[in-house]
C-alpha cells in the first residue's frame, strides 16, 4: 500500500466513470438480508479480500456500501452494516477526502490508513473505530462520539537525547531508557514519568537490560564499562571493567546469576552478578563482538560480530557449536525466540535472517529496509519479531510465512532500539530523533507495508508526458508514482545519501538526479537502472535541471558553480561561475537559450546556455534567493527567498515587476502553473499560496501541511489542474485546483504516504469519550479544539448543538480536564447511547 485513493458520490465525492447501474439513489433503502448486517466482518480478511476485489470492479456494488453509510446517519440500524461497508471500502482503496459523512454511525470499523482529508466527521459514532495510520488532515470531528478509539500508538516521549537502548522490566511496570550521554531513564508504564534517573556512565548507553527478577539492571556503554543497579534504591552495585574497548552488548542469564558482555575487544565476557567476577571469556570472534544473547533455556549463548558471523556457544563448555554464516556486513543485533529454538538477526547488509538453533540453517533472509537495519526483537508469544532501522521504520515481520506484516512509521531518524511489553501488546522504539515511541500491536488491521518514502521528501517533479510522477528523499530513494492513482510504480536505489534534486528529460524517459555526495546520476525510467554516475562538484549538488532539447541538463551547487553536462557522456563541458555563494537553483529557459540560477549570495542570475556568458544579474532579495523559475512563455521569472517573498521579474530587462509578500516564513520554491496565470509557492511556514499572477493576490492556502514545503510541481493534463506537493514528512500529495469566479478551490486528490497517523488542523471540539492518551496522542499530531468533560448527559445529535463549518476553524469553549477513562472497553449491546457489540 502506501497511498490513499479513489472514491464515491453518495458522500459527495466524486466516482470515476460511473455506469448507469451504478447510481443508485440513496432514497432506497437498502437491502435488509444482506450479509453485512449479520456480522462485523472486520476481521474475516478472505471474505474483505473478496469484497475488496468486487469493489474494484463493480462501481454497483461500490454504490451500495456507499448508500449503507448513508442510511446509517438516519437509522442506527444500518450501523453494523455501515462499518462493514465502509471497512471494505477504505481496504479497496477508497478515499474519502472532502466527503460528507456528518453523522455516520460505524461503531467498531476498521478504517486503519484510510484517507480523510478535511472530511466532515461531525456528530459521528466511531466508538471501538481502528484509525491506525488514517489520513485525518483537517477532518472536523466536532461532537463525534470516539470511546474506544484506537489510533495504533500512544502518545510519543520526548527525550533529552538521542535513545540508544530500551527494555521493560518482567512485569512490565518500568521501562529503562539508555541515553547518549550516557544517562539511563527510568518510567513508570503506569503515568510513562520518568521515576529515577541512573547516572554514572559517561559515554553512549549500548544497551539496557532488566534481571529476570527485577531486582536488577544491567548497563552496558562505550565507556568500555559494564554497570549493575539497584533496582529498588537506584545505587551502583558493581563496575565491570575487564573489557578494553567499547560494550556493546549485555544480557541476563535466564536464572539471573550471571550476564554476558560484547565488547569491540572481540571478546564475549561471562560475570557472576552477585560478586562481579568474569568467569569465562569467549574469544572466538576476529572483529569486534555487537550483540550477545543467552537461550531461553540458560544452555546457550549466541553472539554476533563485525566478522558478519554468528556464533553458538555452549554454556558449559565455552565451546563454538554452530558458525552462523550468509550476512555480508556487520551483524548489528541478535534475538532468540521464546522457544529459543530460532534465532533473528539483523545487519548492516540490510537484511534480516531467520536461523534454526538446531541445524545453523538460515530459515529466510527477509528484505524490505532500505538502510542499515540496527536492531531486533522477538514478541512474547513468538509470532512475530520487529526491527529497526535506519530508514526510520520499523517494521513487524510473521515468524511462520516471512512476510511483513506491518511498517510502522513515525521516527524522524534511525530507529536504534526496539522493546516489545512482557504482554506482547505494545512495542516501543526509540532512536536518534530522541523519543520514544509507543505501538499499539495487540489488535489486528489490515496489513501494511508502505510503499511510500520512509523520510522527507525533498522535492516532486511530474513528467512532461503525463502519467508519471517523480519524488526524491533523504531516505535516498526516487520513486515514481502513477499519476492518476498514486500508486508507487518504481523505487531507483543507488544514491549513497540523501537525493535533493530530480528532473525528467524532456521525452520522459530519463531522470538527472543530484545528491548531497557532490554527484549527478543519470537513470533510464523503463529499466529502472542508473545509466551514469559522475562526481565533478566539490560540494553539495543542491538541484537539477534538463535543457528543453533533451541533450544536455545544468546541476547546481553550494560550491557556488553551476555545471553543464552533456547526457550522452555525463561529461561537463562547462562551468558557470560568478555567484559568491552556494547555488540553491538553476532551470532552463522554454526555448532553451538561457539558463538562471538562484544563490545564496541573495542574487538570480541568467546566463547565456552555449556561450556561458553571465546576461542579467537581479538583485533585490534581502537573504538568500532559493529557487528560481521560468514562466511557461519564458517572458517572466519567479524567484523564492529567504526574505519570505517571492519576486517577478522580465526576464529580458531583469526589471522586478512584482514583489508577493504573505508567506511567514523563508520561501523555498515556485512553480507557474501550465497556464502561466498562476504561481506557487511553498514555504517554512508549512503552507503552500497560489497567486494570482494579474493582480498579485493570493487566491487560496493550503494549510495544516507537516513541516516545510520542498517541492511544488504542476501536473500535465487536459482536463484540469493538478498540483503535487512534498514537504517535511516523507508524503507525496497530487491536489485539484479549481478557478472559480476569482477563487480558488482545492481538493486533495491522492496521498502516497508512509502510513503514518496524520491529524493536523482536524478539531475534537466537544468529542466524546476520548481517553486521556488518545487526547494526549491527538494534541501531539496538531488537532484543534478540545474533547468534552464527560457528564451523565446523553450525547445529542447535530440538530440540539451549534455546527461548525469545515473551511473555517471552530470557536474553542474554554479548556476542560479529560477524565482518565479506560482505554479499550468491551462493547456490549444496548441502546443508541450504549456501547455496540461488533
Amino acid at each position: 500500500m502506501g497511498r490513499r485513493g479513489s472514491t464515491s458520490s453518495a458522500l459527495g465525492i466524486e466516482i470515476n466513470e460511473p455506469t448507469e447501474e451504478s447510481l443508485t439513489t440513496v432514497a432506497q433503502e437498502p437491502d435488509v438480508n444482506s450479509p453485512l448486517i449479520q456480522r462485523n466482518l472486520r476481521n474475516d480478511h478472505s471474505l474483505l479480500l473478496f469484497l475488496r476485489e468486487r469493489v474494484q470492479k463493480d462501481l454497483a456494488f461500490k454504490q451500495q456500501l456507499l448508500n449503507y453509510i448513508e442510511h446509517s446517519k438516519k437509522d442506527k440500524k444500518w450501523r453494523l452494516a455501515a462499518a462493514n461497508a465502509i471497512t471494505v471500502l477504505v481496504r479497496s482503496g477508497v478515499q474519502f477526502n472532502g466527503a460528507n459523512l456528518k453523522g455516520i454511525r460505524i461503531p467498531g470499523a476498521d478504517l486503519s490508513h484510510g484517507s480523510f482529508d478535511s472530511a466532515d466527521l461531525q456528530d459521528a459514532d466511531l466508538r471501538g473505530v481502528n484509525l491506525q495510520g488514517a489520513w485525518l488532515r483537517g477532518t472536523n470531528l466536532s461532537r463525534s462520539r470516539m470511546s474506544g478509539v484506537r489510533f495504533g500508538e500512544l502518545p510519543r516521549r520526548p527525550e533529552d537525547g538521542a535513545v540508544r537502548s530500551c527494555a521493560y522490566s518482567s512485569d512490565g511496570k518500568t521501562f529503562a531508557a539508555g541515553l547518549e550521554d550516557g544517562s539511563i531513564h527510568l518510567y513508570s508504564t503506569a503515568t510513562w514519568k520518568v521515576n529515577r534517573i541512573l547516572n554514572g556512565h559517561w559515554n553512549t548507553i549500548r544497551r539496557i537490560v532488566f534481571s529476570p527478577k527485577g531486582d536488577q539492571v544491567a548497563s552496558a556503554s562505550h565507556d568500555e564499562t559494564v554497570r549493575l543497579w539497584d533496582f529498588e534504591t537506584g545505587l551502583l552495585q558493581h563496575t565491570l571493567t575487564d573489557h578494553d574497548n567499547w560494550v556493546h552488548c549485555v544480557a541476563y542469564s535466564p536464572q539471573g546469576d550471571n550476564i554476558a558482555s560484547a565488547s569491540d575487544d572481540r571478546t564475549v565476557r561471562i560475570w557472576d552478578v552477585v560478586t562481579g567476577e568474569c568467569s569465562q571469556v569467549l574469544s572466538e570472534h576476529t572483529e569486534g563482538v555487537l550483540c550477545v544473547a543467552y537461550s531461553p533455556s540458560g544452555e546457550q549463548i549466541a553472539s554476533s560480530s563485525a566478522d558478519w558471523t554468528l556464533r553458538l556457544f555452549k554454556v558449559e563448555t565455552g565451546e563454538c557449536s554452530h558458525v552462523l554464516c550468509g550476512h555480508t556486513h556487520n551483524v548489528w543485533e541478535i534475538a532468540y525466540s521464546p522457544r529459543g529454538n530460532q534465532i533473528a538477526s539483523v545487519s548492516r547488509d540490510r537484511t534480516v535472517r531467520l536461523w534454526d538453533v538446531e541445524t545453523g540453517a538460515c530459515l529466510f533472509t527477509l528484505t524490505g529496509h532500505i538502510h542499515v537495519i540496527e536492531c531486533v526483537a522477538f514478541s512474547p508469544k513468538g509470532d512475530q519479531f520487529a526491527s529497526g532501522s535506519g530508514d526510520a521504520t520499523v517494521r513487524l515481520w510473521d515468524v511462520e510465512t516471512g512476510q511483513c506484516r506491518q511498517t510502522l512509521m513515525g521516527h524522524g531518524d534511525v530507529v536504534k532500539c526496539v522493546a516489545f511489553s512482557p504482554d506482547g501488546n505494545r512495542l516501543a522504539s526509540g532512536g536518534l530523533d530522541e523519543t520514544i515511541r509507543l505501538w499499539d500491536v495487540s489488535v489486528e488491521t489490515a496489513r501494511f507495508v508502505s510503499s511510500g518514502h520512509s523520510m522527507d521528501v525533498c522535492n516532486v517533479q511530474c513528467s512532461p508526458k503525463g502519467g508519471l510522477i517523480a519524488s526524491c528523499s533523504v531516505d535516498r530513494t526516487i520513486r515514481l508514482w502513477d499519476a492518476d492513482t498514486g500508486a508507487c510504480r518504481q523505487t531507483l536505489m543507488g544514491h549513497n545519501d540523501s537525493v535533493f534534486s530530480i528532473a525528467f528529460s524532456p521525452h520522459g524517459d530519463r531522470i538527472v538526479s543530484g545528491c548531497p555526495d557532490h554527484s549527478v546520476r543519470i537513470w533510464d525510467i523503463e529499466a529502472g537502472t542508473c545509466l551514469h554516475a559522475s562526481g565533478g562538484h566539490s560540494d553539495s549538488v543542491e538541484c537539477v535541471a534538463f535543457s528543453p532539447q533533451g541533450g544536455t541538463f545544468a546541476s547546481a551547487s553550494d560550491d557556488n558553480t553551476i555545471r553543464i553536462w552533456d547526457v550522452a557522456t555525463l561529461e561537463c563541458y562547462m562551468v558557470l561561475t560568478g555567484h559568491t555563494g552556494g547555488v540553491r537553483g538553476v532551470t532552463y529557459s522554454p526555448n532553451g537559450t538561457r539558463i538562471a540560477s538562484a544563490s545564496k549570495d541573495c542574487t538570480v542570475r541568467t546566463w547565456d546556455s552555449g556561450t556561458g556568458e553571465c546576461c542579467l544579474i537581479l538583485i533585490g532579495h534581502t537573504n538568500w534567493a532559493r529557487h528560481v523559475v521560468y514562466s511557461p512563455q519564458g517572458n517572466q521569472l519567479a524567484s523564492a527567498g529567504y526574505d519570505k517573498t517571492i519576486r517577478l521579474w522580465d526576464a529580458e530587462t531583469g526589471e522586478c515587476c512584482m514583489t508577493l509578500t504573505g508567506h511567514s516564513d523563508r520561501v523555498i520554491c515556485v512553480a507557474y502553473s501550465r497556464q502561466g496565470n498562476l504561481l506557487a509557492s511553498g514555504s517554512w511556514d508549512e503552507t503552500v499560496r497560489m497567486w494570482d499572477l494579474a493582480t498579485g493576490e493570493c487566491r487560496a492556502q493550503l494549510r495544516n501541511l507537516h513541516g516545510p514545503i520542498h517541492g511544488l510541481a504542476w501536473s500535465k493534463s487536459s482536463d484540469g489542474n493538478y498540483l503535487v506537493t512534498s514537504g517535511g514528512d516523507p508524503s507525496v500529495l497530487k491536489w485539484e485546483v479549481v478557478e472559480d469566479d476569482g477563487l480558488c478551490h482545492v481538493r486533495l486528490l491522492w496521498s502516497a504516504t508512509n502510513g503514518a497517523l496524520t491529524m493536523k488542523g482536524a478539531s475534537i471540539q466537544d468529542v466524546h469519550g476520548l481517553s486521556l492518551l488518545n487526547k494526549q496522542l491527538s494534541k501531539q499530531r496538531g488537532v484543534i479544539g478540545e474533547p468534552l468533560r464527560e457528564t451523565s448527559k446523553s450525547w445529542c445529535p447535530t440538530s440540539s448543538r451549534r455546527q461548525l463549518k469545515l473551511d473555517a476553524p471552530p470557536v474553542l469553549d474554554t479548556p476542560v480536564e479529560q477524565p482518565a477513562q479506560e482505554e479499550h472497553p468491551e462493547y456490549t449491546s444496548g441502546n443508541e447511547d450504549d456501547p455496540v457489540l461488533l
